[in-house]
């Protein structure tokens, strides 16, 4: 009896104690090849800058020529909404023209982000 209650103690603590995951920002930075061909830092990219990404609301800025979609979609770009646009951009964005179909591993999407939020 005592060993189930030291057992169960024990397990209760390592579920508690134990550290989450963490994205891997490498991982997102090699993944991010593939995006690089439209997404850079500069204004001049086929894509939008993704320079500073994060907290910027979607569709704004001025240098660049959103679909009609991105620009009523009403988003702000933090990890919740990134995740859903990179693993299904038709589904979180209906309309835009980004040409792809999304990160098929949710953790892949995942690391790209922690890799976006060093792209300051």
């Amino acid at each position: 009896m005592v060993s189930r209650i030291w057992g169960a103690a024990i397990g209760v603590f390592l579920l508690t104690a134990a550290p989450s995951f963490a994205a891997d920002a490498n991982h997102g930075k090699e993944l991010f090849t593939a995006c690089a061909a439209c997404h850079t830092e500069r204004p001049d990219s086929l894509g939008p800058s993704l320079k500073g990404v994060m907290g910027r609301k979607a569709g704004t800025l001025e240098d660049f020529r959103y679909s009609p979609a991105m620009k009523r979609a009403g988003l702000t770009w933090d990890q919740q909404a990134l995740h859903d646009y990179l693993t299904n951009p038709q589904g979180k964005v209906k309309g835009n023209r980004m040409p792809f179909s999304g990160f098929a591993n949710a953790a892949d999407a995942d690391d790209v982000i922690a890799y976006l939020v060093t792209y300051k």
